[in-house]
């Protein structure tokens, strides 16, 4: 591709509205423009990018043997009501009416689709396992799009579904999606983990996200070093550092006065005595029924465990009405004392002892209150945010923390969809059984931003070989030297004709203004060809990625550069 016809318009200072690295080297670049809000184009240099993550995508896939489908973006509502989603998904899930006034969506995952699809041509063990999967434009309606693409309403998605004859074929199946996501984002240049992770509101048992590790992500995460146990913060586990406890003589309970005193920081400051010997009392509202959450008054409780551990679909923090209701008391002084209901504790209150809890009455706490003897505890689970200084729960080495970037996400279904759906078929005994399934997606869009994030300089882009729009870029330092304008024009040629990936700068600019295109284009290999160098016959080749220039002779360019691009696409 020449320049000079490329549709590459490129912008010198960063947009007012990009927050991230990426968003802004995007635009700049000439890679996207925003058509509305989480909306955007893909300009030429763009979707080159967005075609290579693809075309990796495609063949780990058909390796793994799976096989691509096109599955339609406008989805009846029917499905959606049969899987229990229509209602539960919220307002991320766009919904219209046809001029039948039928309802429908534009589809933001498919795994109703698919389990329609599949439901009515599968009938037998014989016919599986099948691992099907699509390239295609989802639609999420979120409310704050923001990041580019990193977080838009509109954007490109592989989503995968499989489905197996029992649980042991499908953890074969989930084992060969993700060694195979490994391999993708491995080969797109990527630092990444594969984080345990909650699998939200696309349901199921378990699942793991692959994150791209940046400080700009929007996730944190939590991994051990020691014996690289790994999740995301919603899901993450942790032991409760080892402590010397004080051998406490339990003390009566006593109502004391804290006029106006509601916070954690606000009583522990008042009655002098540390945050952790405090008991919050969380009232939630978990499906239309009233629980009670304890956690130690420095932990903070992570709701995504809470509602796993319940089971239940909606759950939110009480309101007043509800807090006055049951306890007589305003928000800020509950506690477990007296009242009646279901009481779940975290683990860390299992260690308590003369704590200070909420005494159901304005302005007054309880001191000196203890487990078992002044109220019960239904059950303890993990129901709190792992923590700094937490410890691994498999080898209690302390815990790390850094943010990340989900570009990928695997989960085992289990049978969510086909027991809602009744995807069955016959096993060999002619008995009807449920599929086993599981859904695996990656974000194209995110994937793109996510290298972007780990690969630039205050120079522009620095892209992997592997997704890089082109792997070469050659610079005449002057077009009206028609010398060197030779030269190039036939290393653009051999290049070319060796099916290597190659931009050729042919504007009448400045070589100081091509340079600085090219650093912010990001292409891995500059070629300049200059006078003085071509007195000796040489070429100068510029790495981007490390700034190291050597200088070849051009009838030894074509070699140099094909052993360059085997060597950096080596996984």
């Amino acid at each position: 591709m020449r320049y000079s016809q490329l549709f590459l318009p490129t912008v010198k200072e960063n947009p007012s509205d990009a927050e991230t690295i990426s968003h802004q080297l995007m635009i700049r670049a000439g890679m996207i423009r925003k058509l509305t809000s989480g909306i955007y184009s893909y300009l030429p240099l763009g979707y080159r990018v967005l075609r290579k993550v693809m075309g990796i995508i495609r063949e780990e896939m058909d390796r793994a043997g799976a096989q691509e489908v096109l599955m339609p973006v406008v989805q009846p509502a029917e499905l959606w009501q049969e899987s229990g989603r229509w209602e539960l998904y919220g307002k991320e899930l766009l919904r219209f009416k046809d001029r039948h006034e039928r309802d429908y969506c534009l589809g933001p995952t498919h795994e109703e689709v698919i389990t329609d699809l599949v439901r009515n041509e599968i009938k037998s063990y014989r016919q599986l396992p099948k691992n099907i999967y699509q390239i295609q434009t989802k639609f999420r309606d979120e409310i704050r799009p923001r990041f580019g693409v990193m977080r838009c309403r509109e954007f490109i998605m592989k989503d995968g579904y499989s489905f197996d004859a029992d649980e042991e074929a499908a953890e074969v199946t989930y084992g060969k999606m993700y060694r195979a996501y490994q391999t993708i984002f491995r080969r797109c240049g990527l630092n990444f983990l594969a984080v345990e992770a909650d699998s939200g509101n696309i349901g199921g048992s378990f699942s793991h996200e692959f994150m791209v590790l940046a400080e700009t992500g929007e996730d944190a995460l939590v991994f051990c070093d020691r014996c690289h146990y790994g999740a995301n913060l919603e899901k993450a586990e942790g032991k409760l550092p080892v402590e010397i406890k004080e051998n406490e003589t339990v003390l009566p309970i006593k109502e004391v006065h804290t006029p106006d005193r509601r916070t954690i920081e606000e009583v522990s400051t008042y009655l002098g005595v540390e945050p952790r010997k405090l008991l919050k009392t969380l009232i939630y509202d978990a499906d239309g029924k009233a629980v009670f959450v304890l956690i130690r008054g420095d932990r903070e409780v992570n709701e995504v465990k809470v509602r796993n551990y319940l089971n239940c679909v909606h759950l939110a923090l009480a309101d007043e009405t509800m807090i006055a209701s049951l306890t007589g008391a305003p928000r800020g002084f509950t506690g477990p004392v007296g009242l009646k209901g279901t009481f779940i504790a975290d683990y860390s209150v299992k260690g308590m002892v003369n704590f200070v809890t909420g005494a159901n009455r304005e302005d007054y706490h309880f001191i000196n209150t203890n487990l078992d003897r002044d109220f019960k505890v239904e059950a303890f689970a993990d129901l709190c945010v792992v923590q700094k200084g937490d410890l691994c729960p498999h080898c209690e080495n302390p815990l790390n923390f850094m943010r990340g970037i989900e570009v990928g996400h695997v989960f085992k279904l289990g049978t969510k969809y086909s027991k809602a759906m009744r995807a069955v078929y016959l096993d060999q005994k002619g008995e009807e059984k449920f599929m086993i399934m599981g859904c695996y997606g990656i974000g194209v869009d995110r994937t793109v931003a996510a290298t972007i994030e780990q690969n630039h300089d205050d120079y522009g882009i620095i892209w992997p070989v592997s997704i890089a729009p082109f792997v070469v870029i050659i610079t005449p330092v002057n077009v009206k030297d028609g010398a060197l304008m030779d030269v190039a024009e036939e290393l653009y040629r051999r290049l070319t004709a060796s099916g290597i990936d190659v931009l050729f700068d042919d504007r009448d600019e400045r070589a100081g203004v091509k340079f600085a295109d090219a650093d912010l284009i990001g292409i891995p290999l500059r070629i300049t060809v200059g006078t003085k160098t071509m007195a000796e016959k040489r070429v100068e080749i510029r790495e981007r990625k490390t700034g190291e220039v050597k200088f070849v002779g051009k009838e030894e360019v074509g070699a140099y550069i094909e052993e360059y691009i085997k060597d950096q696409m080596a996984v």
